[in-house]
């Protein structure tokens, strides 16, 4: 009996020895993470890994191009134009120009380039990277949406339509490779502030060559592998429709202060699925919020809810070159016969300010002309007066959301008062951002909700853009008397003149009823508690190099 004894505390003793090693490897892979049930935002502060919710899907990477507020949060940080911003009050501070000067007539202004600005390939940023950018902005094949903002430069308008074929006669130039000099075509107060947009940044041109011809849009150099930027992250992956990794560059002039190791931007057009994976642990920083959770976070959750000021109005765009819709009175009458104050008080409920206006008020001391407030009745009579009396005789009307549930939301409580009020029938089409923003470019819709972030602080970023030569006008509505208005403020150094000549040409711009204003923003999202650094910008631009996590 001994022998069996032996052996039977033998295979006891193995069995111990084994079960211990197994725990052991257990606990280590727990304490090594291959176990762990850390979250990606807990492993994002613990490696400097910012998750930040997008909202849509971004349509390119390409600055020149970009128009919407996804892709210039991505953009940002992937390149830097000579003027980057405060990161708390947007203000213009030294980008990769170290220092500038103005002349006494405020229309030459001189920049003098970092020793060590960087091209994420190493590559010096030279002044005629910028010269050679602004070329390409102003070629007309591009098709830049924003060539219009460039026209500040002498010559810039006669050179991108045509009139003056020699680029030399641009006001740009660089006296060697560290300096650039540009001329003005009138003075600009805000022009510092314009150099901001990315409109404004440089490309790198050996990059863009090789992926083929650098006036041609989707080009190939902006994928992973080969886009060359100069900002504080570089792009390592990009997966439409679901996410963009950047990470931290190590050429980057300013590395010493980027403490984030990477941002990974997460897209969806779901506001639902945002929230549930700021709830779950996947994002720091959400887009937006549903908005049938808003007032559940401010009462159970106030300390991740952020609602903040934000210069930007939700609107609607109407095609005026469609029939119905380039009758004016048809598109005032939809625009006096929405309910603005029911929709931020019982459907947004995030602080929003009904929009009697396109500019938001107050914005830069400028106060907008208020219309719109005449109601269903006036609306009515100007529907009867265009010969449509109860909305007899009108067809169906399409109006193009993208797939937010928001958006749908809203347009859902737009078409209930269009019936209601005017006896109008209106289809809602979701469409993804991506394929939305192609049928806004060539105006194959009716009506498309839309909103507009100013560029700058300053009313002239919200009513540039329906001039006839602005690249983001997309209404097909375009009004010589208003060109003329918005063309002599830009050259009116007088700033209660300049607003008097604003103030008219918004007036005309609301009576002929291109858009109509629904209500002006504020932002409302989610944000971790260990996110540092991140502050609310009226403009909604952050600048990453200087965001951080701590626990």
């Amino acid at each position: 009996m001994a022998a069996p004894m032996r052996e039977k505390r033998m295979r006891i003793r193995i069995f111990h020895r084994l079960f211990l090693c197994v725990f052991l490897s257990l606990f280590a892979a727990m304490q090594t993470g291959c176990w762990s049930r850390e979250t990606a935002v807990e492993r994002g502060i613990r490696e400097q890994v910012l998750h930040r919710g997008l909202g849509a899907d971004i349509a390119d990477l390409d600055p020149h191009v970009i128009t919407g507020l996804s892709e210039i949060n991505v953009v940002s940080t992937l390149f830097e134009g000579l003027v980057a911003e405060n990161p708390a009050d947007l203000s213009p501070v030294p980008g990769v120009a170290e220092r500038w000067t103005v002349a006494a007539d405020g229309l030459t202004y001189t920049f003098r380039l970092r020793p060590d600005a960087r091209w994420s390939n190493g590559a010096p940023v030279t002044a005629h990277d910028f010269i050679a950018s602004w070329r390409r902005v102003l070629t007309p094949a591009l098709g830049a949406d924003y060539a219009s903002m460039l026209y500040v430069i002498e010559g810039a308008e006669a050179y991108h339509k045509g009139a003056q074929p020699d680029f030399a006669a641009v006001g740009v130039t660089a006296p060697d490779a560290r300096t650039l000099v540009i001329r003005l075509e009138h003075p600009a107060p805000h022009f510092l502030s314009l150099l901001t947009h990315p409109v404004w940044y440089p490309v790198h041109f050996p990059a863009l060559e090789q992926a083929g011809d650098p006036a041609r849009r989707g080009g190939a150099w902006t994928r992973p592998g080969n886009l060359v930027g100069n900002g504080p992250f570089v792009l390592r992956e990009w997966r439409p429709g679901k996410v963009v990794i950047v990470e931290k560059s190590p050429n980057y002039w300013d590395a010493a202060t980027v403490r984030l190791n990477a941002i990974h931007f997460h897209a969806t057009d779901s506001v639902d699925a945002e929230e549930r994976m700021f709830r779950s642990g996947q994002l720091h920083v959400t887009e937006a919020l549903p908005i049938g959770k808003v007032d559940a976070y401010r009462q159970d959750r106030s300390g991740v809810l952020q609602i903040s000021p934000f210069l930007d109005t939700y609107f609607y765009r109407l095609n005026v070159t469609r029939p119905f819709l380039n009758e004016p009175k048809v598109r005032r009458a939809l625009a006096l016969a929405l309910d603005r104050t029911a929709i931020v008080e019982k459907i947004t409920r995030g602080g929003q300010q009904p929009a009697y206006s396109f500019t938001p008020p107050g914005t830069a001391g400028y106060e907008p002309p208020r219309d719109f407030t005449g109601g269903p009745e006036e609306a009515r009579a100007l529907l009867a007066a265009a010969g449509y009396p109860g909305g007899q005789g009108l067809p169906a009307f399409e109006v193009l959301v993208t797939g937010s549930g928001n958006h749908r939301v809203i347009a859902e409580a737009v078409q209930e008062m269009w019936r209601r009020e005017l006896g109008v029938t209106v289809n809602l089409l979701s469409m993804e951002q991506r394929s939305l923003l192609a049928q806004r470019r060539v105006r194959d819709y009716q009506i498309l909700r839309s909103d507009w972030v100013g560029d700058y602080l300053d009313p002239n970023s919200f009513l540039e853009i329906f001039t006839g030569a602005s690249g983001n006008n997309h209404t097909g509505w375009q009004s010589s008397r208003y060109d003329a208005l918005i063309y002599e403020a830009a050259r009116t150094a007088d700033q209660a003149r300049r607003h008097a000549l604003l103030h008219q040409a918004e007036a005309l711009l609301l009576q002929e009823a291109p858009i109509i204003p629904v209500y002006h923003y504020t932002t409302v999202r989610l944000v971790h508690p260990a996110v540092r650094g991140w502050h609310a910008t009226l403009l909604d631009r952050h600048a990453y190099k200087h965001v951080w996590l701590e626990e």
